[in-house]
C-alpha cells in the first residue's frame, strides 16, 4: 500500500516550538517514526511538508495520479480556514484520508476546535501527539 503523509504550516518546526504543546521530538524525529512504521507494516510512505496552502494542494491532486492509497494529513492552521485544501481532499476519493492533529484541538482555543477539512476525511484523531500518526496509517491500513 502507497501512503501519504502531508504536514502544513509550522509542523517543520515541531522540537523548537511551543514544547510543551507538541512535545520535544524534532520533525525529522517524526519522519524517522513514520519512516519505520511504514517498513513494520509493509507498506510505502512518502512524508510531505509546505508551509504554503498551493503547494499541499497540489500534493493531494498529484496523488490522484501516483498510485496513492491514502492521505494521513496534518493540515496544521490551514484547517480552520482552509477550503480550498477541504475541496482538494474531497476530489480525491478513491483514497482514505485521515486528519490528524499533535494536540488536543478541543481542549485549546476556540478557533482550533472548528475543522473545515474534516468533513473531506474518513477520520480525525487530535490529542495524542506524534503517535496519532501512527494510529492514523493503522486506520487506512485497517479500512482499506
Amino acid at each position: 500500500m502507497k501512503l501519504l503523509v502531508i504536514n502544513g504550516p509550522n509542523i517543520n518546526f515541531l522540537g523548537i516550538r511551543e514544547k510543551g504543546v507538541y512535545g520535544t521530538t524534532n520533525y525529522d524525529g517524526l519522519v524517522e517514526m513514520i519512516g519505520k512504521k511504514a517498513k513494520d507494516c509493509g507498506c510505502e510512505v512518502e512524508v510531505f511538508q509546505s508551509n504554503h496552502e498551493g503547494a499541499i494542494i497540489d500534493r493531494i491532486q498529484d496523488a490522484y495520479f501516483d498510485g496513492t492509497e491514502g492521505i494521513v494529513i496534518n493540515p496544521g492552521a490551514y484547517t480552520h480556514y482552509s477550503y480550498a485544501i477541504r475541496d482538494a481532499l474531497a476530489s480525491v476519493t478513491t483514497m482514505k484520508k485521515v486528519e490528524i492533529h499533535i494536540s488536543d484541538i478541543m481542549e485549546r482555543e476556540e478557533f482550533r476546535k472548528v475543522s473545515v477539512t474534516k468533513e473531506a476525511c474518513d477520520h480525525q484523531i487530535y490529542g495524542h501527539g506524534l503517535q496519532g500518526y501512527l494510529e492514523a496509517m493503522d486506520y487506512i491500513l485497517e479500512n482499506s
